[in-house]
């Protein structure tokens, strides 16, 4: 039932989600299915998505309408909805939009191969019954937030981490970037947030797999790899209480410690830290020149991490920690287990580390704000004001709340701050945040900065459409394109990062064809900024 068939897959939300989008494509791809670009080529079109804000899940809807409409003409398409909605809405998605054959949450994605055999042959079934255009092939894997997944310390064959074991890695299908993931799930429980019951537990995989992976992709080409986690210094290894099933040493059940900063009681145990694994990726896969990590937390980032950081120079001066406010009664609110003190104490400490600007190597922070949250009051705001003010990011995410079904705000806390209150503090926060990017920015100007190429840029794309056949993979609005299309024209406009992941554009030099700076690190001088993004010109590469 599979072979031959084409498939389209739509990435929604974080970039857990484009790697988990990744690893399933390839999956699918070594059993014969086709991957196209385009949903109008396809003849099952899925939908990865995510359910912390409310804009994703309305533009899922969207095309969910979409595929109903298509598919009262094409009666054999079959639609999927993976991923974090799935989870949270359950069957009753299905209920409320039957146009959606299969459920997957992201516990379950080593699943969906079979989940999609059997919606092919429910389908076939129901064309010759005649009930195929109104009717769903109802194929479902869900965890259930009330049973999740490995809920003991490696009690059972986790058949999940066999999708990242198995996951295809070829020098065609990447820009010279990955993603790795080291944790997967949340233990937090912040009561905003919908991660823990769609993601599950804080599970941490084995070192060696990380190692290893880091190393396939080190040979097949990439040079920049970033490490994944919804918690990701969180990550510690048990090595005495690892369980191997099948052959497979199992991932572990998170724990919560206090490593690097005070006592730890588990300080008798052989462990992996978040440390020493960076410490075992810098040191042990040389070819990785950038090494970086997101999401931080900033409670329990240890010293030890910090002090790993400083030693290894391919490892990125750039750490993303969500602060989320700057009230201490909003935390409290938001249970995220810190208080604005000691989210300050973090980012100067961080700082006294690994700030060397006249080294060429400042340490560059990105953070996420919420504002409108449930009781917030205008000085609870100035207060969030201040604390921009005071850290000083490149950049932030800066949302208004919403609600979101299944999270302990939407059912405990009344949703009290007008539309029109949050909208005015979105936009003041925003215009604080402009002017401080926009400082961060134009002290870069003069500057000769290493760059990693990522690709054309936006403005590139959109005036240079790709040929037939030249998208090899797109995931997440990462576009993973062939040669066919970076050659044409002359000196079209590429796009990069610096170590500090800020955005860099530059023309490439007539002559030198756009393909051999892709995936590299060059050297760019910075000639003018203008906010988020640095523009500059190439200097020879060599």
């Amino acid at each position: 039932m599979t072979a031959g068939r084409t498939v389209h897959l739509e990435t929604f939300g974080c970039q857990m989600n484009e790697l988990d989008s990744e690893l399933v494509l390839g999956q699918l791809a070594s059993l014969g299915y086709r991957l196209t670009p385009s949903p109008d080529d396809a003849d099952i079109v899925l939908y990865n998505t995510c359910s912390v804000r409310d804009h994703a899940e309305q533009k899922v809807r969207s095309r969910l309408g979409e595929m109903a409409r298509r598919k009262r003409r094409e009666p054999g398409l079959i639609v999927g909805v993976l991923g974090c909605m799935a989870e949270r809405d359950g069957e009753d998605l299905i209920r409320r939009m039957p146009v959606v054959d299969l459920l997957c949450g992201p516990a379950e994605l080593d699943r969906l191969p079979a989940l999609l055999d059997n919606a092919a042959r429910t389908r076939a079934a129901m064309l010759a019954d005649g009930h195929a255009a109104d009717r769903s092939a109802r194929q479902v894997a869900l965890q259930g937030a009330a049973s999740r997944r490995t809920a003991t310390l490696a009690a059972a064959e986790d058949r999940l981490e066999l999708l990242d074991l198995s996951r295809a890695i070829s020098p065609t299908d990447h820009n010279g970037s990955a993603y790795v993931r080291i944790t997967r799930g949340c233990n937090k429980f912040c009561t905003y947030c919908v991660v823990p019951n769609t993601r599950g537990a804080e599970i941490h995989r084995p070192p060696d797999h990380i190692v290893d992976e880091c190393r396939r992709l080190a040979d097949a080409g990439v040079i920049e790899v970033t490490l994944l986690g919804q918690t990701v210094n969180h990550y510690r290894f048990e090595h005495g209480a690892a369980v191997t099933v099948g052959g497979v040493t199992q991932p572990q059940k998170g724990r919560a410690f206090t490593a690097g900063r005070r006592r730890d009681p588990l300080a008798g145990v052989r462990a992996t830290t978040f440390a020493d694994l960076l410490k075992r990726i810098h040191d042990e896969v040389p070819a990785i020149q950038r090494l970086r990590f997101v999401t931080s937390y900033p409670r329990d980032f240890g010293d030890d991490a910090l002090a790993v950081m400083l030693d290894s120079p391919r490892i990125c001066r750039y750490l993303h920690v969500p602060a989320q406010s700057g009230s201490d009664a909003v935390l409290r609110r938001m249970n995220r287990g810190y208080t604005v003190g000691e989210y300050l104490e973090f980012v100067d400490r961080a700082r006294a580390f690994l700030h060397e600007p006249e080294n060429g190597r400042p340490l560059m922070l990105a953070g996420d704000m919420i504002v409108g949250f449930p009781g917030e009051t205008d000085e609870d705001f100035a207060a969030s004001v201040r604390l921009l003010e005071r850290v000083r990011y490149k950049n932030c995410f800066i949302f208004k709340y919403s609600p979101r079904p299944g999270t302990a705000a939407h059912d405990r806390l009344a949703d009290d701050v007008p539309e029109t209150v949050k909208r005015r503090r979105n936009n003041a926060l925003l215009a604080v945040q402009h002017t401080i990017s926009d400082e961060i920015a134009q002290g870069q100007v003069g500057r000769t900065v290493g760059v990693f190429v990522e690709g054309l840029s936006a403005r590139e794309r959109k005036r240079r459409p790709a040929p037939g056949g030249a998208v090899a993979l797109t995931v997440g609005g990462r576009e993973r394109r062939t040669a066919a299309l970076v050659a044409q024209g002359a000196s079209p406009q590429l796009a990069g990062r610096t170590d500090g992941d800020l955005i860099v554009l530059f023309d490439a030099p007539p002559g030198v064809a756009a393909d051999d700076l892709i995936g590299r690190i060059v050297p760019v001088r910075i000639e003018r900024a203008d906010t988020l993004t640095l523009f500059g010109s190439l200097i020879d590469p060599g």
